[in-house]
């Protein structure tokens, strides 16, 4: 399978970019949703993660207390640590399952961590989305009514802009309308089923 990795910062475009091409037909593996469903209860990466957090970090009905174990982590690095060894495995091994079922010429694999660890070793090709770092800022904003000071200390942690660049295979920008986007993409479409064609050759 010819797998294509898609990335991007926060409020780059990534959501726009993969709905698109799932209208095309292709299907899209979306590592955050992956991060779900290995802890939704029953998983063992919940059993690992309550064993090592204790049951605090569960909710009344037995699903993950996102609130409390973010709050455990976000202050400790250890305990970040710890949390990535359980669940970086899983979300791995989810993304690879659903890589192995799909059944369309390429598949996209979008996360927003694609360029930092492992995740793009499953990957033929990067392809990120790119914009300003002030159109980032506006778009987050009005889409999560957050404050600006939270946006930028996510984009502070997230790899930096040029550095995501350079790592690229193909860079769309996503500065304007979204015709333009679509119009780039649509010309990465084509080139993706020639390569996949080839791959699978």
């Amino acid at each position: 399978m010819f797998v294509v990795g898609l990335t991007g910062g926060i409020g780059s475009g990534k959501s726009a970019a993969t709905d698109y091409l799932a209208r095309r037909g292709i299907v899209i593996v979306d590592a955050d949703l992956a991060s779900r469903v290995v802890v939704e209860p029953g998983q063992p990466a919940l059993h690992a993660i309550a064993d090592r957090f204790g049951e605090a970090v569960l909710q009344d009905d037995g699903t993950l207390n996102r609130r409390a174990l973010r709050d455990i982590v976000f202050s400790d690095d250890q305990a970040r640590r710890d949390l990535e060894a359980i669940t970086h495995p899983a979300i791995g091994e989810e993304l690879r399952r659903q890589i192995r079922t799909s059944k369309t010429p390429y598949t996209v694999l979008v996360s927003p961590l694609l360029l930092e660890g492992s995740q793009k070793d499953m990957t033929h090709r990067i392809l990120v989305i790119d914009a300003t770092p002030e159109l980032q800022m506006q778009r987050t904003v009005s889409r999560d009514q957050v404050p600006q000071a939270q946006v930028q200390a996510i984009m502070g942690a997230q790899m930096a802009r040029a550095r995501r660049l350079a790592m690229a295979d193909d860079v769309v920008e996503n500065h304007g309308q979204l015709d333009d986007l679509h119009t780039q993409l649509d010309t990465l479409h084509q080139r993706y089923l020639e390569l996949a064609k080839h791959h699978a050759g």
